[in-house]
């Protein structure tokens, strides 16, 4: 029988992965006061109940999250993937961000453009770029879903694949050394389409989605143009993908 001490590390860590997304073994280990091992053990518990997806250094929340949860994990590092990503936008011409809270904050770096059309299948994305002189943000439409606050589904789909955008950034659920993953199959099915139609594209995701598998497979990294991460180039943590991806950031 399990002793009051772990079943309250362990709802401690369910009420986290719910509303962060997320956990970190050494920010759990921490404020739990026990070791990594021993957190390690207790979200293998909760994986096995369904609730928990282990990745590097910690753990994910095996359902979708909503887009405020998601936004909040990880900010410093999606800050800086965006940052990265700015010079790869197009001052004219037509891109696609996906739903992500990513790309999201790339939206929100977009101050002005020349004649740059923006379409995106994330409300709040949508919203921040209003008022951009320059740029005109247009919705897939769709289906929202409410799982990870996307539009998606037929219509969603049957807009893009109408277009032939110049860049479709994304993000991802999780890499592993071929594929990028996703948490829903109606995400996985609407990035298929944008990577299907698009002259290129680039997949901004933070290192904790490294080596991680999710519920349905994306885009192949063989037709990624360029992968950004956080960490540097050449950093140890991507030599698997470097073969694979024609450029790292």
């Amino acid at each position: 029988m399990k002793s009051l001490a772990m079943e309250e590390r362990i709802e401690w860590l369910r009420a986290e992965l719910r509303s962060a997304g997320s956990v970190s073994l050494s920010e759990a280990a921490e404020a739990l006061g026990v070791s990594e091992m021993t957190v390690r053990r207790d979200l293998r518990q909760l994986e096995d109940e369904g609730v928990a997806r282990r990745m590097r250094g910690g753990a994910r929340h095996a359902e979708p999250v909503s887009f405020q949860h998601r936004d909040s994990a990880r900010a410093g590092e999606k800050r800086q993937i965006a940052e990265k990503l700015l010079p790869l936008v197009p001052d004219q011409g037509l891109v696609v961000l996906d739903s992500s809270t990513t790309m999201y904050r790339l939206a929100a770096l977009i101050s002005s453009a020349a004649g740059l059309t923006v379409l995106t299948n994330n409300i709040q994305t949508f919203q921040v770029l209003q008022g951009r002189p320059g740029v005109t943000p247009e919705l897939t439409g769709g289906q929202f879903d409410e799982r990870s606050d996307s539009l998606v589904g037929p219509l969603a789909a049957g807009t893009v694949e109408q277009l032939t955008p110049d860049v479709f950034f994304a993000s991802t659920g999780g890499i592993d050394s071929a594929t990028c993953f996703e948490s829903t199959v109606e995400e996985a099915a609407l990035k298929k389409a944008c990577a299907r139609v698009s002259r290129r594209i680039v997949i901004g995701a933070d290192s904790a989605k490294l080596g991680v598998r999710d519920r349905a497979a994306s885009v192949a990294l063989d037709d990624v143009a360029a992968l950004c991460t956080e960490l540097e180039p050449d950093d140890p943590r991507l030599a698997e993908h470097r073969p694979r991806v024609r450029h790292l950031i």
